[in-house]
């Protein structure tokens, strides 16, 4: 028995096809998911990188190469030359060698040429001046203008010959955009003045039309497709046109001619579909070389020594680091858990399986069998049916999900196989150390836990109480707060690859649920104990039979009890993590709006629109207030927002929103004084500025009133920001209290009967289009994708587990039913006796489960913010991600236990009785 034969698994295979295909299935799915899931998040975070580097204008994500000024020691001969096409060219062929990867360029969007620093004002009367000041061009030489552009008047501009600083006339083309602010058609000349020279005459032969406007090559440089009005820093405001007009790369050296002071510049596109998450330290590390290190002195030595390099790209690399740091620690706590709770189902398969060849083994060690040589049997007749199951598992992921890196996916596929294979010959081994042949008896009742089993349970408590300790202490992302996302490189990057820094914090959750687990398992024979007595005194011996079967369950079969807490807790926790996001969306989009719909206006609301609102389908109340911007309050003119409503009205929306609910009457005006102050509801901010004293607020129009603070909310729906006063409307004066603004609160307003409704006097605000904008980026989606994920894949895997727990004991019950059927047992009794033995697991499943994972929750939510994975930034404020319990996620799991463990139960009893007793009762076969 030294050697592993093939006959021997021939054999097996042959003996229980049905076991290995349910192995095989087990092992493909599992292995399929562990796969899929870095690959996911692989394609998760790329597309999040690039959504943000896309989003970013390019005049931020591009890198700006540009030398000041040409050398005050050149020849005018070679100070031409510097500027020509050909050497400008070459140069950019050498800056492009420098950009070090995995940061590439986007060669199409790329661009270099020559254009002045200092816009010129131009004197020609047909172009437009807002304010008396004459419009300033900028003269730019760009390579690829004709490949970046489509004609549609005119021609390209050309050279005749060769252009100098002396050349007297050349020509240009235009944007259709800068053609029709600037008054520029086809024939137009611009006159731009020369340096020591005569005017430069600029005469237009093309009017263009950008093909692609917002990529690099044009919005680089905005001026170059669309023209501005710049505001000059004056008492009295001024504004004069910024434009830009487009000469032929050969027209360069013409620009030395002009005081402009021309530079030449070379201009880098990040290539995004190069961009990977995992890369990102990378990334930054070739930003800051072509910015500030080698890659600069690369570009220095093909370009000129006073090159200089400018970028905000490395900002926004640095932004999204942030929001990886804050939404990869809460995915990992997702991974961990499912990945604990799909390795304890896989442990558990190994461990049924050794418990149903518990005789055949013990037989084989009673006739001689090694331990090594036994383990090396059960080894290889796993290994034929797991590492096929696992490799198509793992082929079919790599089909499925698309991703650059394949290592993270053949490692956890290969770490569900290789457990998936050590399970049952490792359980065997320790289980059949000692050679016999009849077992002690290991009931759940009876058999008193170790002292190992003790001190390992008593080092994992500690364990899991550190982490809880370390998650509330310092939260998910490892710092102390919310705000503490920001965190180091070190932080991005690991969050950007997907797992936290610290898997033990990760692993909290898990931890809770793992050790609540464990004090049931020793929980569990009391309540049997206790009940056994009663049972013995009912009528019927169905009762008594279910309990006494049940407090005879090995210590081993115990095991599903561990994968379904720890699944169920897995499940409320993700699921309160999903119903966290939506719940902190839905809060910012109602403080964002203030109802279910906003109308508003600059100016007063015509006198028959409310009517018109109430009339829109799905409105229920309309609530009328005016709100002014531009008040300004005490001696120091503090801006503030000031609205104005009907208290009671007001109190009546802020409790149907929970949006700072108040008292009505602590706002109304008083009464017996007509000059008195008027109580008014604060931010906190000006509640600190202002204490409880009388003040002065200047109203947008001029008028003043003295308010007094009452009632101070961090929030109110009338208003959105930090700095807000809410006064009685009634206590304002007649412009002042003019209607602005419509609060409407009903079931599923009609928006496009809404803003037909408000017409173009006002604005219509809706919250459910609000709430729809607040999936900000890629990652933020794949996090709650990954998360609800996680939840499904745990609630499956706590149903497989319960199926594995009444699967093993089927044959045994159905040779039960069968004898106890030939002592007179109904039908009745029979599905009775199989519900009522299974469910004392599956009630303390259930029972155990749901405030296991209220406790988690509890415990965690301190250090936990749904912010970052909630809402974008702009949209984020305090306390909008807080987790909390989510009933629903709490209830369905453990519910569904239940009606499982009981269909499953009912299910076997028809199934034995359709079958007949027979078989089973013939002699030498136990089932």
């Amino acid at each position: 028995m030294n050697r592993v034969a093939a006959s021997w698994v021939r054999v097996r295979l042959r003996t229980a096809p049905a076991a290995a295909a349910a192995l095989a299935l087990l092992v493909a799915l599992t292995a399929c998911l562990a796969a899929v899931f870095p690959r996911t998040l692989d394609r998760y975070q790329d597309a999040g990188l690039v959504h943000a580097v896309e989003r970013a204008h390019p005049d931020r994500t591009s890198v700006w190469l540009y030398a000041p000024r040409l050398d005050d020691g050149f020849g005018q001969r070679q100070r031409e030359d510097a500027l020509r096409p050909r050497a400008l060219e070459r140069q950019f062929a050498g800056v492009l060698r420098a950009v070090q990867r995995p940061l590439t360029a986007d060669r199409a969007q790329s661009s270099y040429g020559v254009q002045n620093s200092d816009p010129l004002a131009v004197p020609d009367a047909f172009i437009p001046r807002p304010s008396g000041l004459p419009a300033r061009l900028r003269l730019v030489a760009q390579n690829g203008l004709g490949g970046h552009s489509s004609v549609r008047t005119g021609r390209l501009p050309r050279v005749n010959g060769t252009v100098t600083a002396a050349t007297a006339e050349v020509e240009a083309a235009v944007t259709a955009e800068t053609a029709r602010s600037l008054h520029l058609r086809v024939g137009s000349v611009v006159h731009v003045p020369g340096a020591a020279r005569r005017p430069l005459a600029v005469r237009v032969t093309g009017v263009l039309d950008p093909r692609e406007p917002g990529g690099a090559y044009w919005a680089s440089e905005p001026v170059l497709r669309t023209p501005s009005l710049v505001r000059v820093p004056s008492a009295d405001p001024q504004y004069y046109w910024l434009g830009a007009l487009l000469l032929p790369p050969e027209a360069a050296p013409a620009l030395l001619g002009t005081p402009g002071h021309p530079f030449r510049y070379w201009q880098v596109a990040p290539g995004t579909r190069a961009l990977h998450a995992h890369e990102l330290g990378g990334l930054k590390s070739a930003v800051a070389a072509l910015e500030s290190g080698p890659g600069l002195g690369q570009v220095r030595t093909v370009t000129d020594q006073t090159t200089q390099a400018d970028t905000d790209l490395d900002d926004v690399l640095n932004d999204y680091g942030r929001l990886a740091a804050g939404i990869g620690p809460l995915v990992s706590v997702a991974a961990f858990g499912t990945a604990t709770v799909a390795a304890v189902v896989l442990l558990m398969a190994g461990g049924l399986a050794a418990d149903r060849r518990r005789a055949e083994l013990a037989l084989l060690r009673a006739r001689g069998a090694s331990l090594r040589a036994l383990g090396g049997r059960l080894l290889a007749e796993t290994a034929v049916v797991a590492v096929p199951a696992g490799a198509l598992g793992l082929a079919a992921a790599l089909l499925a999900v698309p991703a650059e890196r394949r290592v993270p996916a053949v490692l956890a596929a290969v770490a569900v196989t290789a457990l998936a294979c050590l399970a049952l010959p490792l359980r065997a081994m320790v289980t059949h150390r000692a050679v016999r042949v009849h077992g002690p008896r290991e009931d759940a009742v009876s058999r008193r836990p170790s002292r190992r089993r003790t001190v390992a349970e008593l080092t994992l408590l500690v364990i899991a109480a550190g982490a809880v300790e370390a998650l509330r202490r310092r939260g998910v992302s490892g710092t102390s707060g919310p705000s503490g996302a920001s965190g180091s490189g070190r932080a991005s990057a690991g969050a950007s690859s997907g797992v936290s820094g610290d898997q033990l914090v990760s692993l909290a959750p898990v931890l809770v649920g793992v050790i609540a687990a464990l004090v049931l398992v020793r929980l569990y024979p009391l309540p049997l104990r206790r009940l056994a007595g009663p049972a013995r005194r009912l009528r019927g011996a169905v009762g008594h039979l279910s309990l006494a079967r049940a407090g005879r369950t090995s210590v081993s079969a115990v095991l599903p009890l561990l994968a379904l807490l720890t699944a169920l807790t897995t499940a409320a926790f993700g699921g309160s993590v999903l119903a966290g996001i939506a719940d902190a969306r839905d809060r910012a989009a109602l403080t964002a709006v203030g109802a279910d719909a906003r109308v508003e206006g600059s100016a007063a609301l015509p006198a028959g629109l409310p009517d018109r609102v109430r009339r829109v389908p799905g409105v229920g109340h309309v609530d009328e207030m005016s709100v002014d911007y531009q008040a300004k309050a005490g001696a120091n003119l503090t801006p503030v927002s000031l609205a104005g409503v009907a208290p009671a009205d007001y109190a009546s929306l802020a409790g149907r929103t929970g949006l700072g609910p108040f008292p009505a009457e602590r706002l109304r005006r008083p009464s017996a004084a007509h000059h008195s102050p008027l109580p008014a509801l604060a931010s906190p901010s000006v509640a600190r500025a202002y204490g409880t004293q009388p003040f002065p607020v200047r109203l947008g129009d001029g008028a003043g009133v003295t308010v007094r603070i009452a009632v101070v909310r961090d929030r109110t729906p009338a208003v959105v920001g930090d700095d807000f006063l809410v006064v009685d409307r009634a206590g304002l004066d007649r412009t002042a209290a003019r209607r602005t603004t419509l609060l409407v609160t009903g079931a599923h307003p009609d928006a496009r009967a809404l803003r037909a409704a408000a017409g173009k006097a006002a604005s219509v605000q809706l919250r459910s289009e609000e709430r729809a904008r607040y999936v900000d980026s890629p990652l933020q989606t794949g996090a709650g994708r990954v998360y609800a994920a996680a939840v499904a894949a745990s609630a499956g895997y706590a149903v497989l587990a319960l199926l594995l727990a009444l699967l093993r004991a089927a044959p045994e019950r159905t040779a039960l039913l069968a004898r106890l059927r030939t002592m007179g047992l109904t039908r009745a009794q029979g599905r009775r006796l199989l519900i009522l033995e299974s469910l004392p697991q599956a009630v303390l499943a259930a029972a155990g489960g749901a405030p296991t994972g209220w406790a988690t929750i509890r415990l965690l939510s301190p250090g936990i913010d749904l912010t970052t994975v909630a809402l974008p930034p702009a949209a984020a404020y305090s306390g909008a991600g807080v987790l909390r319990t989510d009933p629903l996620s709490l209830a369905l799991p453990a519910a569904a236990v239940l009606f499982l463990a009981v269909g499953v139960a009912a299910g076997q009893a028809w199934w034995t009785g359709r079958k007949g007793s027979v078989r089973e009762l013939r002699a030498g076969d136990s089932g």
